[in-house]
């Protein structure tokens, strides 16, 4: 890292920002219309769904397995316990898939990587169940271009600041790479970090927000990730 460089570390989401993910969820509420087929209708059981996943968040947080509880526990509440024992299985079997699918990076990952990580530390904050996410990294094949790893429970500001504290990155020289504003834009720029929006193809409906920062001089939009090593160059000499 040059002297004028603004950045020491930078972090990065992981999915739906390193790899595909989101179209795992979609798929999965597409195949629980099927099980669900003769006990009620489409829109009733999406509504309800997302109202229990939501609903358990603060107790079982976020990932898949979190997903496959709420799920269960819709498809009982919809049926009025009326489901059978063998479409109870399809649906925890959705949610064995989701764990074992393959991981599909998004394109240009690991050249980015690749062109950043001499210069820079670069971390992973994701959100969600370290068992689940870390086997996705090593899955990934990304894990060596990352000299810090970190499984978070949520994504707030107390969040990243005992991130930085903890390994003692100023959050001025922090730069934060994400597609949720909401978990990986908003809080670090509330710290006076940076935060570089990549906006995704398919993005959970609890992580929208309506009006992106723009007025932040801190914050970045994206198209594709393969624009971020320009922009951090810019910033090295801003």
């Amino acid at each position: 890292m040059g002297s004028n460089t603004r950045i020491d570390v930078i972090a990065f989401d992981a999915d739906d920002t390193l790899w595909h993910t989101e179209y795992l969820y979609h798929e999965a509420r597409d195949r629980l219309v099927e099980v669900l087929a003769d006990y009620v209708d489409a829109t009733t059981l999406a509504d309800r769904l997302d109202e229990t996943e939501i609903g358990n968040l603060p107790l079982y947080g976020y990932g898949t397995k979190s997903f496959l509880l709420s799920m269960v526990e819709t498809v009982i509440e919809v049926t009025g316990g009326r489901i059978r024992g063998d479409d109870v299985a399809r649906v925890i079997e959705i949610g064995r898939q989701m764990l074992t699918a393959e991981v599909r990076l998004l394109d240009d990952v690991e050249a980015t990587l690749a062109a950043l990580q001499p210069h820079y530390a670069l971390m992973v904050i994701t959100k969600g169940d370290a068992s689940e996410q870390m086997p996705k990294l090593t899955r990934s094949g990304l894990t060596g271009y990352f000299t810090y790893l970190e499984v978070v429970g949520t994504k707030t500001e107390a969040t990243y600041a005992r991130i930085l504290n903890q390994y003692g990155f100023g959050p001025d020289r922090f730069l934060m790479v994400g597609n949720s504003l909401r978990s990986d834009i908003l809080p670090v720029l509330a710290l006076g970090g940076f935060g570089v929006y990549v906006p995704s193809e398919i993005l959970w409906s609890h992580e929208h927000v309506d009006n992106p920062p723009s007025d932040n001089d801190r914050y970045y939009e994206l198209d594709h990730i393969a624009d971020l090593p320009d922009l951090i160059r810019r910033l090295a000499t801003h």
